[in-house]
Parts: structure tokens; sequence; C-alpha cells
């Protein structure tokens, strides 16, 4: 089951080091524009490639999926899951909402 986060929940995970990944499907010239600094770039239109780049030791793993505004994010979380992932969030309103709160990004 792939769950929801919201972008409040996120940064008190990231201000308190929690151990999570945080996966940006957005393209290169969304990422270029602004993106989460604590984020790894992974665009859905090459996400079956990207993903490949996950190792097992990530299954483990909290993953959290954010794109602009949320759609995206859920398709990418969608097949991480079908790969065997396992404790997986889709952002709730993309870096749209965290910009919105006044968070920083890069």
């Amino acid at each position: 089951m792939i769950g929801s986060m919201t972008v409040q929940e996120l940064k008190e995970k990231l201000d308190k080091g929690e151990e999570l990944l945080l996966i940006d499907c957005r393209e290169q010239n969304e990422w270029d524009e602004s993106h989460i600094e604590a984020a790894e770039f992974m665009p859905l239109s090459n996400f079956d490639e990207e993903m490949k780049k996950l190792e097992e030791t990530n299954k483990e793993k909290v993953i959290v999926c954010q794109c602009r505004s949320g759609r995206r994010s859920l398709t990418a979380a969608m097949k991480l899951q079908d790969e065997g992932f396992e404790t997986l969030f889709n952002l709730e309103g993309g870096i749209l909402a965290w910009l919105e709160a006044g968070y920083p990004t890069k």
C-alpha cells in the first residue's frame, strides 16, 4: 500500500535526520528550477531505468516520491511497489505544497 505524507511531515522527518529516500520524479527543467535539497533526481520519463539504481537494500527504506503536484509521484510509487518496495509514500501536493509552506529549496 502507498501511504500519503504531508509536506509538514516530510519537513519534520528531514529536520530530525530520519533515514528516508526522497525521490523527485519531475523532469530536468523542473529540477533545475528548484528542488528539495535532500531529494534524488529520478525523472518519470526514464523511471524504469533510474529505478534499477536502487539497490535491494533500499527495499527496507522509507521512500517518499515527490513531483510537482502529486500525480507523477504516485505513478513512480506504484512502479516501485511493483518491484517489491514496501514502505512507500506519495508527497501530498508535491513541490507546490512544499513551496507554499515556505520550505527551502535549492
